[in-house]
């Protein structure tokens, strides 16, 4: 009895941390989606401000990265 007791609880969990980034890295893929789709439907409209919206764009993009890195960061520290 103390044998199973003991197998059942020597698991190894390590690839769910993997699983975990890999599900967390969902929402920021369909926000930098989502931002490239709108910059480039924004280009379409109005041309002349191409410049202006490209900053914009790569300003949120990564800001949208950043929650991936905290989200590999926080797999790593817990």
């Amino acid at each position: 009895m103390n044998e199973l007791l003991l197998a059942a609880g020597d698991t190894n969990l390590d690839g769910l941390q993997s699983i975990g980034y890999g599900l967390a890295a969902i929402g920021p893929g369909i926000g930098i989606g989502i931002v490239a789709g709108k910059t480039a439907e924004g280009m379409a409209r109005q041309p002349e401000m191409a410049g202006q919206l490209r900053t914009t764009m790569f300003l949120g993009i990564a800001f949208t990265e950043a929650l991936a890195l905290i989200g590999l960061v926080a797999g790593f520290l817990f």
